[in-house]
């Protein structure tokens, strides 16, 4: 359960009782969204590994992970830290490795967590085997470019693959598998897309995880994972686990790419309506960019939803009403360009729910999420997030 934390909040605390900008967290959606993808990773048979980076919150990490322990994925050291210190064990950290990071990962291991690291280069495995030779073997999991989207050694490069193995396994750190992310599922359009999407994350990974075994190298991890994929995919032969992070939350580039729908969302930022502009037809909110973030992540989908898609306090979509423009602290409100639909009688002082374009970048703007059980529900709990790395 979410720990209720206080800082003089009482059980009947209204939403619109809050300090605007500011996070409200739908928890029942919450639950329903860890829900589905646990079981439908469960019925192919893979084990879940969440991914932290979007919620930086010990809380709502307790709700995503099996078990207090873990496993969990991270993509900074910083939440490596925080997590570890509130007794999670088993932590990936999924951003290739710096070898000015190590003595951070070093320092966690002997502390007790079972941190991982993640590379695809020679120099990399040749720094943290150096690293591993004071007897603490750091695991590794090979990245792999499964998709053309960023980091990683392509699967038809066995040459390359097998010499960053070697190096690892040969150079005293543990060789722990391989870790694929395809990134470039957030620019699929439609289920079939998705699905061939996820099947060649599969492949590419499991092909990866063959070569280094035929070179007779250890590969007892099989890691693939991005939220649209783990969705989507029908056959996860081969693997191991699998990641995703931002599945806890929602958002409307998920939406967009019909991996969710805009009720599915559970993240919002909390706004006042503090101007009004009817010769423009437009409204004035005190949240802008340093509250909702810059991300425009849905302006190629088929649905620009601006800078975030506004709602009632019920988490209800008034029609074609968006963010369409940000300053830092101004949020300019109107309707989507060629509606036909009315702008809402909104007064000053008026509070809206903005719903985000990427979840992540949205929270990171917040230091805490105010937790309602469902939609209309007083607030029933303050979760501190972090941030930093």
């Amino acid at each position: 359960m979410l720990d209720t934390l206080t800082r003089n909040l009482s059980q009947t605390t209204s939403i619109e009782d809050l300090e605007t900008p500011c996070l409200v967290l739908n928890r029942s959606k919450v639950e329903r969204n860890i829900a589905r993808l646990n079981g439908h990773l469960w019925a192919l048979g893979v084990a879940l590994r969440p991914h932290l980076k979007t919620c930086k919150s010990i809380e709502v990490a307790r709700l995503a992970m099996p078990g207090a322990y873990g496993p969990a994925a991270v993509s900074t050291l910083k939440e490596a830290e925080q997590f570890a210190a509130a007794g999670v064990r088993d932590i990936l950290y999924a951003v290739g490795i710096a070898p000015q990071k190590l003595p951070r990962v070093q320092a966690l291991r002997s502390a007790g967590t079972d941190l991982s690291i993640i590379l695809d280069s020679v120099e990399q495995a040749e720094a943290v085997a150096a690293a591993s030779a004071g007897g603490d073997p750091i695991p590794v999991l090979i990245e792999i470019d499964s998709d053309g989207h960023r980091a990683g050694i392509r699967p038809e490069d066995r040459e390359m693959l097998t010499a960053v193995g070697r190096a690892v396994h040969e150079g005293g750190a543990e060789l722990r598998g391989v870790l694929t992310h395809a990134g470039e599922s957030y620019h699929c359009k439609g289920i079939a897309a998705l699905e061939a999407m996820a099947e060649q994350e599969r492949a590419a990974a499991v092909s990866c995880a063959a070569t280094l075994r035929d070179a007779g190298l250890p590969c007892p991890v099989v890691s693939v994972g991005s939220t649209p994929t783990a969705h989507f995919a029908r056959d996860l032969t081969g693997v191991t686990e699998v990641r995703a992070g931002v599945y806890i939350f929602f958002d409307l580039v998920m939406a967009g790419i019909g991996v969710c729908k805009i009720e599915d969302i559970a993240l919002a930022v909390l706004a006042t309506v503090v101007g009004r502009r009817p010769d423009r037809n437009l409204l004035i909110i005190d949240a802008g960019w340093m509250a909702l973030s810059r991300d425009r992540g849905t302006a190629g989908q088929e649905v620009d939803q601006g800078y975030g898609l506004v709602c009632d306090l019920d988490g209800i979509p008034y029609p074609d009403l968006v963010v369409v423009d940000t300053n830092q602290e101004h949020g300019v409100v109107s309707l989507r360009a060629g509606s036909s639909a009315s702008l809402p009688d909104l007064p000053i002082g008026a509070h809206i729910l903005i719903l985000p374009n990427h979840a992540c970048a949205t929270a990171s703007q917040h230091d805490c999420y105010h937790v309602v059980d469902a939609a209309g529900t007083p607030v029933s709990a303050i979760c501190p997030r972090f941030g930093g790395w």
